[in-house]
């Protein structure tokens, strides 16, 4: 007999989190929680889901790595035409949903999205692996192919392209920041009486507040 997806349930460890112990700063708060999911040796701490909708406000999310964080933002890299892409020309905000099991933490954030400088995303571009890059040229993201030999092909030609001379990064390829305005940070609690502590931004400052589970 197949076990109950419903009945599937972990309870939750002690660990508490309190509005007078969280960083006044939710940007300061989330690089403490993400240095702790690393020290923890979580797999992928960096990984995503990203949400984004269409105009009508048709949803879709996917996973991805962060990669980089800062005052201006959270910065993650994709191709210009993909569905995600042409979702943030439609309706230029989304969310983010970061997931630590093994710490039994989860934050939330929503903002604006927007479309990082040729210059920002050229520098990351030179950083990527060999093989990063190539991809970045050969793969035709979110339309639909024939079959795997088809990207192959695609592969090997631009790596014949670029066998003697620079990669340089595809104009249709580059970064985007999402500039929060809320975060949530989320702790397992016994009997499902989880501590979440809310930041609003409002004009220019941000309010902190406790949710109900």
């Amino acid at each position: 007999m197949k076990k109950s997806i419903a009945g599937i349930r972990k309870d939750y460890m002690l660990a508490e989190l309190l509005e007078a112990e969280v960083n006044p700063d939710p940007l300061f708060q989330f690089e403490q929680w993400l240095s702790e999911a690393v020290t923890a040796n979580v797999p992928e701490p960096n990984a995503m889901t990203l949400a984004t909708a269409t105009f009508e406000g048709k949803p879709s999310a996917r996973m991805l790595l962060l990669k980089a964080v800062g005052k201006d933002g959270f910065a993650f890299f994709t191709n210009y035409e993909s569905r995600k892409s042409k979702q943030i020309i439609q309706n230029p905000f989304g969310a983010l949903v970061f997931f630590w099991p093994e710490l039994e933490r989860q934050v939330r954030i929503e903002g604006h999205i927007v479309r990082m400088s040729s210059k920002e995303s050229d520098r990351y571009f030179k950083t990527r692996p060999v093989g990063s890059k190539i991809g970045a040229w050969a793969s035709p993201q979110s339309q639909v192919i024939p079959n795997r030999r088809y990207l192959e092909n695609l592969k090997s030609d631009f790596q014949e392209e670029f066998s003697s001379r620079e990669i340089v990064r595809p104009e249709n390829w580059g970064g985007y920041l999402l500039e929060p305005i809320l975060f949530e940070f989320w702790q397992g609690r016994p009997d499902r009486l989880h501590d979440r502590i809310q930041y609003r931004l409002e004009n220019g400052e941000w309010t902190l507040e406790r949710l109900a589970p």
